[in-house]
């Protein structure tokens, strides 16, 4: 047995598993097709919202540009090399660096101002403004040295009138050191143009353009500062490599205006390579500035050697000299013009340390190879030029607080004290190398001791006057060097074709069309889902379905106060409407599932209110207008319902004064059997008075006596009993039943109760159970679409009307409570007294 009921139960758990991993395709058409109005009527509400989204919307166009980004040239390097390496310093280490100087906003303020993004002209219309590029009839502008100062937008309206244009307007003004600033107002009326209007954050000035504007019309200008523009322009760039093999870019411009956005792109590469060729010549530049103050303090030095050159000739009567230099005056000659080197490259060294000493020079490029012949040093130097320049670079896109700045300026200060180390080595090494050449060049001195000391003083200021004159040249040499590096700077970036409009990007109005008829469709789904998910009542035959595997015979409507005679009795003989027809079938299918010799059929429900008697009765009536003889059994005897649903007022007779007998007999069960009212085949046997202990009652042998004498006298045996899922009286009457009806009722009966009776009859606790659907408001369309009783026979629709007849169990008492009906003895059911129950 045990393991039947286990094989039963996981059998029953398979079909359900299987249930609702299904996905009711039937369930979801049902639901659409019965809320079908509240469907049309969201996607038309959210196409009607797409629509006015798109009309009032302002489409954005794409324009794209392919921007070349050349890396460094060999042959120019070579040719730099030649020309000692002045102003040719790449500007990035690869194509990310650019990317990132192409997003800067430094470059797109630039970008901005020069194309003068920042007024932007609209036409007043009646649905939406109309945006004007390059098409409006008047040019508004505010003066250059206010505009940087701008801190909010301007904004005006001008209208033509008949006596001129009718200005008027606002802006924010902001007082120096203040954060707080006024709103200000412009209404001013310009009889001609163009005119320039004083404001307190600049001045406005209005040029009339070719185009004319129609009285009446309205134009309207906002001025915005060009550093807000400039991000906005920023925010709808897209830069990308059109591959990791290339070092061409893809810039991608989202605007408003597609010329607009074919006209910025083309600036910013202008803004991209103007930028580029400062950063290239601005070592070059600074080398420059260092020659020509080198120039300038030798060229004075050279005119004071000539100076003293020719006052010592006229001082001394001098007109030729005689050269008779000797072996000595020869090697003296050699050491003196080392020891001038050496000079010249200390005082180059010395210059060099000054200019670095200089706090505006701090983290700037150094005069590089300017004559100095200490490698190391040079080395150093170039390095640091090359360093300080990307650190530059790096600062137009990051603040000094950036990581990678920050570790350019560690490097920075490692190499410039690298290079003092280095200078100052080299200053001590010229030192030493200057003695031991001045230790020679007394030596020589002190053997030509005896030459003329006219002719020693000529040859001194002759070798200063060449030496001075050697490094003027060489000056003079590197200026031109540097000029032609500065001539030679080519563009960093190419564009390689012209920047071109591509189509509207927002809105799709497909997408969002589509977008919103799913919308549509979906929120009404998703409500009517959710309302589906945490309903918690059976609504209809398709839920039952869904919860248990017991045969469903019925299901039974609503019926009209039309449609009832006597009481709640709805079934009625020589008629054929919709009750008569639901019952009807729950006969024809009860008889199919009766076996032979069963007579018994018993109901019950799994809680109170859900109609068991009132279909229980109605059955008993459609069984006897087949002439069957049919008995309804009142077995309820904690709150009988019978009498009142057959309004009788009979309480002395009942099956309860036969159930405190040991044996009744036949002859005492008529006495307590009375007639129906409704049929003649018909009879009832009534609850009786209310026992207080209705289970030891239903328990005794009696009972079954009982249910013998009847099987002998009557064709159909059906009994009401109490609700199963309360009391357990109905489980105690179930040993004498052939067939068990659960009534379940349409948004009454909890879904949970269903797992009780899937209970019930896996364990066979009932026997042979069914269920009936009872309550089904025929006037609901989730009803009336799918079940076929309104359309059979044209009986029409009824309308609401009072559930089951009395929907409530009347002034009975309540299952539970028993101490409210007194205490009563087994002798009073036998007295054929009218019993008074206390309520």
């Amino acid at each position: 047995m045990e393991e039947v009921k286990k094989t039963n139960m996981e059998a029953l758990a398979m079909n359900e598993q299987e249930e609702k991993s299904a996905f009711d395709f039937q369930t979801i058409f049902k639901m659409v097709i019965l809320n079908w109005k509240w469907f049309l009527l969201s996607v038309i509400v959210c196409l009607g919202i797409a629509t006015t989204y798109l009309r009032y919307t302002t489409p954005r166009y794409n324009a794209f540009a392919k921007l070349l980004i050349k890396e460094e040239d060999n042959s120019r390097r070579s040719m730099n090399q030649m020309l000692s390496d002045l102003g040719t310093i790449s500007n990035s280490n690869g194509i990310d660096n650019e990317i990132e100087i192409l997003y800067s906003r430094d470059l797109a303020r630039q970008a901005v101002t020069d194309l003068k993004l920042y007024t932007t002209y609209r036409i007043s219309g009646k649905v939406k403004d109309v945006l004007l590029y390059k098409k409006q009839p008047i040019s508004v502008d505010l003066d250059q040295e206010h505009l940087n100062n701008l801190k909010a937008p301007i904004s005006l309206e001008i209208e033509k009138e008949a006596t001129g244009y009718h200005v008027t307007g606002k802006y924010l003004y902001v007082k120096e050191g203040e954060e707080v600033g006024t709103e200000e107002e412009i209404n001013k009326v310009l009889p001609k143009l163009p005119v320039i209007l004083n404001t307190k954050v600049g001045h406005l000035t209005f040029i009339p353009e070719r185009r004319v504007m129609p009285d009446g019309q309205k134009l309207l200008v906002t001025i915005n500062p060009p550093k807000n523009e400039a991000g906005k322009y920023v925010g709808s760039l897209s830069v990308a490599p059109t591959s990791k093999l290339t070092t061409i870019a893809q810039l991608t411009l989202t605007d408003e205006s597609p010329e607009r956005a074919v006209d910025y792109l083309k600036q910013l590469s202008i803004c991209y390579n103007r930028q580029a060729n400062d950063d290239k010549n601005e070592v070059a530049i600074r080398t420059e500035e260092f020659i020509n103050t080198r120039l300038e303090k030798i060229s004075a030095e050279l005119g004071t050697t000539e100076g003293t050159l020719e006052e010592f000739k006229k001082r001394n009567n001098m007109v030729e000299l005689k050269i008779n230099a000797t072996q000595a005056v020869g090697n003296q000659d050699e050491y003196y013009k080392r020891l001038a080197d050496m000079n010249v490259q200390i005082a180059l060294v010395s210059s060099i340390e000054e200019y670095m000493n200089l706090p505006e020079n701090k983290y700037q490029t150094l005069p590089s190879n300017v004559g100095l012949k200490d490698g190391g040093a040079v080395a150093l130097i170039n390095k640091y030029n090359d360093l300080a320049l990307q650190r530059n670079n790096l600062l137009l896109s990051a603040s000094e607080s950036h990581p990678q700045v920050v570790k350019m300026t560690s490097q920075l200060d490692d190499l410039i004290y690298s290079i003092r180390r280095a200078m100052h080595q080299a200053r001590r090494d010229m030192n030493i190398q200057r003695n031991s050449v001045i230790s020679q060049f007394n030596k020589y001195q002190g053997q030509i001791s005896s030459t003329p000391e006219q002719e020693r003083i000529l040859s001194q200021i002759g070798r200063q006057q060449e030496v001075k004159a050697g490094l003027y040249l060489m000056l003079l040499q590197k200026r031109e060097e540097n000029s032609i590096s500065l001539a030679a700077t080519a563009d960093k970036g190419k564009l390689i074709d012209e920047p071109v409009a591509g189509g509207k990007v927002s809105p799709k109005s497909s997408v969002i069309m589509m977008a919103a008829f799913v919308i549509g469709i979906a929120i009404p789904f998703c409500i009517l889902y959710l309302i589906q998910f945490f309903r918690y009542k059976i609504e209809g035959h398709d839920d039952l379905e869904r919860l248990t595997h017991l045969p469903i015979i019925a299901d039974v409507a609503v019926a009209s106060d039309t449609a009832k005679t006597k009481a709640d009795i709805v079934v009625h003989e020589n008629k054929n409407n919709q009750m008569e027809e639901i019952f009807r079938a729950m006969r024809t299918n009860l008889q199919f599932m009766l076996k032979e010799n069963d007579k018994v059929i018993m109901f019950t429900s799994s809680t109170s209110h859900e109609g068991k008697t009132f279909n229980a009765s109605n059955l008993a009536v459609s069984f006897a207008l087949m002439d069957k003889k049919v008995i309804l059994v009142g077995l309820d005897i904690r709150r009988p319902r019978l009498a009142e649903l057959f309004e009788n007022n009979d309480h002395k007779h009942g099956i309860t004064n036969l159930l405190v007998k040991d044996s009744p007999t036949m002859e005492q069960l008529k006495e307590q059997i009375i007639p129906s009212g409704i049929n003649k085949n018909l009879d009832l046997l009534m609850a009786g008075p209310i026992p207080p202990n209705p289970a030891e009652l239903l328990a005794r042998e009696a009972l079954e006596i009982i249910m013998q004498n009847l099987r002998k006298e009557y064709d159909i045996i059906i009994i009401d009993t109490a609700p199963v899922g309360l009391v357990t009286d109905t489980l105690q009457i179930g040993r004498v039943a052939d067939l068990t009806v659960i009534t379940c009722r349409a948004d009454y009966t909890a879904k949970e109760n269903l797992n009780m009776i899937n209970g019930l009859d896996l364990e066979k606790k009932l026997p042979h159970m069914c269920i009936i659907l009872n309550g089904i408001d025929m006037s609901k369309k989730k009803y009336g679409y799918y079940y076929g009783y309104g359309s059979y026979g044209r009986y029409g629709r009824y309308g609401h009307s009072t559930r089951y007849g009395a929907s409530s169990y009347g002034s009975y008492g309540s299952y539970g409570n028993y101490g409210i009906y007194g205490n009563y003895s087994n002798s009073h059911y036998g007295s054929k007294e009218d019993t008074s129950i206390k309520k």
